[in-house]
């Protein structure tokens, strides 16, 4: 407090007092004020200042005529002294300066005059305090009867009285002590008529005056129990409360696995609502795991947690809403603003509020928690912060009180700031238990300030030990007494009044010295001697009422399933789109990729006056693109996935109060993910087509390799949720996407990979799980089949193909095995070689036409071998002539079809075509799906009892009657209907991608992966 403030005040002590008051008393009143605020030389010099201002108006009343006129310019003058320092003190030196000047105007053996009573009330009103708590301040320092007032409530040892909502019993108190609890500023008055051996903070309890209790404050007398300031604002917190909470913890422990890993010993409390509880450790005592248990986070292994009677655990849908939970970390969105982050979250909190009910809501909540000022600010991270530390804090317990629980849970919410900013940060928790909420805050180095505002401290020692469960600034005294220290009973400075917290974890911890006096790593007290030093101490004698209290009325609705996809998806998307950083990467990345790729694979030949210098039919990259483009998408939708939802982990952990729509959050995360994903490959694809004169193919192109992205973007979301850390997910990567490369069937043939493993007439299972085959197949098959030349001859292709593997492959085969069983002389080859030519036969027969009355040879025992030999021959050339018909008859429509093409287009004639193919057809894709690029491979070989065709693949039909088909068929069989290769491919995509959000959404890699560390051996500590 300044000196010009100091000295406005006594020149106002001095203009009010009367002239015929007891000056002693009076001196003796300022006296106490001041010492409030100064040192002991300072006191005097303004007790000094005082009594020349108090002189020289006595001088001036000596003149009874002149009272009135001096009256009335003392009135004018406090009110202008009043008026100038209203600026400068906080509320609650205003308050001190009232209740002072009202128990200085009543010091002394006459009552206040109504002169000073007005001077008094001038004042209180220049000073803004409410006239209620005037008045019943004044009602108090003035009177003398027993019967307590509203706001009044007695301490004394009548037990008779116990039950009274009024009366505080104390066993052994043998005099009364009235309280008056001022709320405004959380300090309770005191005074005795008795003259008693009462001390408040080390000073005795002085008959007739006006003493004070502060939060960390308590009254001591001996043989008793202390009363302390968190017994009497908690007696009228409580009762001010219309709907009390009561928190009762009994015999709870909590193990971390089955290997007796315990995280808490057995420990019981209980506290109600209008307390602020601290819990005080070393690190590892555990304190958060406390917080995780008495959250519903984690299940406790034995006890229960009742709120009001209803145990958390057994009825998480009754308490659904009551509880808040703070975490240590940063719980905020930091591309968001404050504003942005507030309003969401109250969005998922007031479903039955208006969009103007919740803006109202929220900006009320930003101006009491002194963020309306930054409300447009972003937040940033911890490492770029927009905001400061505090307001960081005070955002993330904005974020719990928009929905008013009744019982908050914070995680050490001082850790990082500031020591003002710590103070600020518990003044606002304590003024929400003043307001009737029961908060618990783990703490770790409080200071003495924040120290003195818990009500009740919970002290947890390594282990998650219990070892003490009290009044705060008892538990100085009761370290102190357990080591026998020498000024035990001392528990603040006498001087200043400041406490050391620091003394308890001191205590706690003191080591044990060594011959040399050095401190050694044992403890002179272990947690197991505390922990039993405390039962012994404070046994256990509270009785089981199972009485229950209504529990308080829930304010807040959560959206349905469809309102909080909404929010959550225009939550997601504000945050990225506030991001620019991430906006241009991903907006560019596509680009840049397809601009590097097709650029790269724009080959041509040199360029000559036949030629131009580039055709896509000459193009020998077109398969290297094709699979790069699938390999890409997923790549890209893994990265942009991997980290949503293990970025959220801290958020969702919150928002696990208000048991929000998992579906809905998913759904959010995919449907924003597809977005982008669609924006991303349509751009690859229009710029990667453009580049390498693909014509006609942006439409299929972009609908597979938007499916690969989303197929990627529900595998980056799987590990995101599974994984614990962003390192990992990255190290995994590479996993994930050089599978889809080797095995998609373009680097390495299937029929080539290890026979083990493998198969040379299909693809293998394992083939079929991977997207970058399917998408490559649908991609490759459908250029090949539909671009604007193959597709007006591929019907013909595709028989001219099936005449040319039966005449000039299968039967050459066929004969071959028939020369075998002709010279054959083992029964078993013979047998072989028969169920060869039989099986084949019968497939051969089947593939003709009904009118051709083609039999195929069927060998009976009664039949010698020439004879079957000779039907077999018969049947062969039957086949051969068939097909060498069926080939002329192709290749002659083949030829008219190219003519026709030729006259619907005279001016260009033979030119029109070949410009057709050079622009629109591969040659390299088309050796690819024919199998024609190693000209000395096999073109049909045996396996079993069968002949498998090694060529022309994307001609065969598939032999499979469901979706199951050959690498690079045509189309697939669904029953009895053949649906075009890309398609069915897309739906097959769509069908995993089903799966995968499935997968997803049940977690079963999450579960997998942590069953899989329960079932790990741990190494033995």
């Amino acid at each position: 407090m300044s000196e010009g403030i100091l000295k406005a005040l006594m020149q106002l002590f001095a203009l009010v007092a009367a002239p015929e008051q007891d000056a002693t008393s009076g001196r003796k009143v300022v006296q106490n004020y001041l010492s409030l605020q100064l040192n002991r030389q300072l006191i005097e010099e303004y007790l000094q200042l005082f009594d020349n201002h108090r002189s020289a108006y006595r001088e001036k009343t000596k003149e009874k005529n002149r009272i009135p006129k001096l009256y009335a310019a003392s009135s004018v003058k406090v009110l202008r002294i009043a008026t100038a320092i209203n600026e400068e003190l906080t509320h609650y030196q205003k308050v001190i300066v009232v209740i002072q000047l009202l128990e200085f105007l009543n010091s002394g053996k006459r009552a206040m005059s109504e002169m000073e009573y007005e001077f008094a009330e001038t004042v209180a009103e220049t000073f803004n305090i409410d006239r209620d708590e005037f008045l019943s301040i004044h009602h108090f320092i003035g009177i003398s009867e027993k019967e307590p007032e509203e706001n009044h409530l007695i301490v004394g040892g009548e037990k008779k009285r116990a039950r009274e909502e009024k009366y505080i019993y104390r066993e052994f108190l043998n005099t009364e002590i009235f309280v008056l609890y001022v709320s405004s500023v959380s300090l309770c008055l005191l005074k005795t008529n008795e003259s008693t051996e009462l001390t408040i903070n080390g000073q005795v309890l002085l008959p007739h005056h006006i003493h004070f209790l502060r939060p960390g404050g308590s009254i001591r007398y001996k043989h008793g129990t202390p009363v302390t300031f968190s017994d009497i604002a908690t007696h009228f917190n409580y009762k001010a409360n219309e709907s009390p909470i009561v928190f009762d913890v009994r015999d709870i422990s909590f193990s971390f696995d089955t290997k007796r890993n315990a995280g808490l010993h057995p420990l019981s409390f209980t506290s109600h609502s209008g307390q602020l509880v601290g819990i005080m450790g070393d690190s590892g005592a555990g304190k958060s795991t406390l917080i995780n248990v008495l959250t519903g986070i984690y299940l406790p292994s034995s006890g229960e947690i009742l709120m009001n009677g209803i145990d958390l655990h057994l009825f998480p849908e009754k308490v659904n809403g009551l509880i808040g939970y703070v975490a240590q970390d940063d719980l905020l969105i930091e591309d968001l603003s404050v504003y942005q982050n507030l309003y969401y979250n109250a969005r998922l909190c007031f479903d039955h509020l208006s969009e103007e009910q919740i803006t109202e809501k929220v900006i009320q909540l930003l101006r009491s928690l002194g963020l309306y000022e930054i409300r447009n600010m972003k937040v940033g991270s911890p490492l770029n912060k927009k905001i400061s530390g505090g307001q960081r804090k005070r955002l993330n317990i904005a974020l719990e009180l928009i929905r008013e629980p009744s019982v908050l849970f914070l995680d050490e919410p001082t850790s990082g700031l500031s020591s003002r900013d710590s103070e600020n940060i518990m003044d606002l928790l304590k003024d929400l238990a003043v307001k009737g909420k029961l908060i618990f805050v783990v703490i770790h180095q409080p200071s003495s300030e924040i120290y003195k505002m818990f009500n009740q401290l919970l002290v947890l020692d390594t282990g998650g030990y219990l070892i003490y469960n009290g009044d705060p600034v008892g538990a100085i005294n009761y370290f102190k007494s357990c080591i026998n220290h020498a000024n035990r009973d001392e528990s603040e400075c006498p001087v200043c009044g400041n406490v050391n917290p620091e003394q308890i974890l001191s205590i706690i911890n003191s080591s044990v010295l060594d011959e040399y006096g050095t401190p050694t790593p044992a403890r002179k007290t272990s947690p197991v001697e505390w922990f039993q030093l405390f039962k012994k101490q404070f046994p256990s004698s509270r009785e089981r009422k199972e009485k229950r209290l209504p529990l308080p009325e829930i304010n807040f609705s959560i959206p349905g399933r469809t309102g909080q996809f909404g929010i959550f998806f225009m939550r997601d998307l504000k945050s990225k789109l506030a991001n620019a950083q991430y906006i241009l990467i991903n907006l560019l990345e596509m680009p840049v990729l397809a601009l590097i790729l097709a650029s790269l694979l724009y080959y041509f030949q040199p360029e000559s006056s036949s030629e131009p210098s580039y055709l896509l039919y000459k193009n020998p990259n077109m398969i290297t693109y094709l699979i790069i483009s699938v390999i890409i998408s997923i790549f890209v939708g893994l990265t942009v996935s991997a980290e949503e939802i293990i970025s959220d982990k801290k958020i969702l952990k919150r928002e696990a109060f208000l048991n929000l729509s998992r579906l809905s959050y998913l759904f959010s995360k995919v449907f924003l993910l597809a977005i982008l994903s669609a924006i991303q490959t349509a751009i690859f694809t229009f710029i990667g087509n453009s580049i390498l004169e693909i014509q006609n193919m942006f439409w299929p192109f972009w609908l597979v390799l938007f499916t690969s992205a989303i197929f990627a973007n529900l595998l980056g979301l799987i590990i995101s949720d599974s994984l614990k850390k962003t390192v990992n997910i990255y190290i995994l990567i590479p996993f994930l996407i050089i599978p889809q490369l080797i095995l998609s069937g373009v680097f390495v043939s299937y029929d080539r990979l290890n026979p083990h493993f493998s198969s040379v007439s299909e693809i293998p299972w394992y083939g079929e799980t991977i997207t970058a085959r399917w998408a490559f197949e649908a991609m490759a098959v459908h250029q090949f089949t539909h671009n604007d030349y193959q597709k007006e001859f591929f019907v013909f292709d595709k028989l001219k193909s099936k005449a040319n593997y039966y005449k000039d492959y299968w039967v050459p085969a066929f004969r071959n095995e028939l020369t075998r069983l002709k010279n054959s002389e083992k029964e078993k080859k013979t047998r072989n070689i028969l169920e060869l030519l039989e099986n084949e036969s019968r497939k051969a027969a089947a593939e003709l036409p009904d009118d051709k009355n083609i039999t195929p040879p069927v060998y009976k025992k009664a039949v010698s071998i020439d004879n079957y030999l000779n039907e077999a021959k018969q049947f062969t050339s039957e086949v051969q002539k068939f097909y060498v018909a069926l080939y002329n008859e192709a290749d002659r429509r083949h030829e008219e079809q190219r003519r026709n093409l030729i006259e619907q287009h005279p001016e260009e004639g033979n030119i029109f075509l070949t410009t057709l193919k050079n622009q629109h057809h591969n040659e390299g894709l088309e050796r690819f799906v024919r199998g024609t690029d190693d000209f000395f491979s096999k073109r049909i070989i045996r396996q079993n009892n069968s002949f498998i065709q090694k060529f022309d693949a994307i001609y065969q039909d598939p032999d499979y009657p469901f979706v199951k088909a050959h690498f690079l068929a045509p189309y697939k069989n669904i029953g009895s209907y053949k649906m075009p290769t890309l398609w069915v491919n897309i739906l097959v995509m769509w069908g995993m991608n089903i799966l995968l959000f499935i997968f997803l959404y049940s977690q079963l890699l999450k579960k997998f992966i942590s069953g899989s560390k329960k079932a790990l051996p741990r190494k033995k500590q």
